[in-house]
């Protein structure tokens, strides 16, 4: 089975020998330096099974990579010398690759839904926006209260505390305050986060 990030073989001359073509593999989107495209003198030398080789020539390590029909990869440039590890880098990206595609699959996408009050809310208001607070926060997703002040209802500011202390209060069990009421503007928001249910 080809092994996604490998094209084909390119033939190189190892130390400008016309005889010494060795072969490497043309690996396709790549983050490491591999072979010699590695810019060293010396390399400090990791095994296929992570054993500690010690520091060895580039070109020693290099020739113990092509023996072993794999790939010198240099996984620490900065250190000094460089840490460079004999591997299958082709398999190594294909791996990773399957890594970051379950990450992805598995990573839930948290919403924020927004919900606004008024100042002067009646109380069968109230209970509709408390209803969908609830709803939210039971799907997973966090909440934006808003509690929204017209005209001169701005200098009263602590209606818009109390409605959303009585929110916080009633949804205690179903999430944690990620953000406490502040005014922005002629608004006074609240963040509301879901329980990790897994904690529970």
């Amino acid at each position: 089975m080809r092994l996604p990030g490998r094209r084909r073989r390119e033939p190189f001359d190892l130390q400008g020998d016309r005889h010494a073509i060795i072969w490497r593999w043309n690996i396709i989107s790549r983050d490491h330096q591999i072979n010699e495209e590695i810019r060293a003198r010396e390399v400090r030398l990791v095994g296929p099974d992570g054993e500690q080789i010690g520091i060895k020539p580039f070109r020693e390590a290099l020739q113990m990579a092509i023996d072993m029909d794999m790939d010198l990869v240099n996984v620490a440039p900065m250190a000094k010398p460089p840490v460079c590890r004999i591997m299958d880098y082709g398999k190594f990206r294909y791996e990773q690759q399957k890594k970051e595609k379950e990450a992805r699959k598995n990573q839930k996408i948290v919403d924020v839904k927004e919900v606004w009050f008024r100042a002067n809310i009646e109380e069968h208001d109230y209970q509709v926006k408390y209803r969908n607070v609830v709803k939210f926060l039971g799907e997973g997703n966090k909440v934006k209260a808003s509690v929204r002040f017209r005209g001169r209802e701005i200098t009263h500011a602590e209606i818009g505390q109390r409605i959303l202390d009585r929110l916080r209060s009633e949804v205690a069990d179903l999430c944690v305050v990620e953000r406490v009421p502040k005014l922005e503007g002629r608004s006074m928001v609240m963040i509301l986060a879901p329980k990790n249910k897994d904690k529970d």
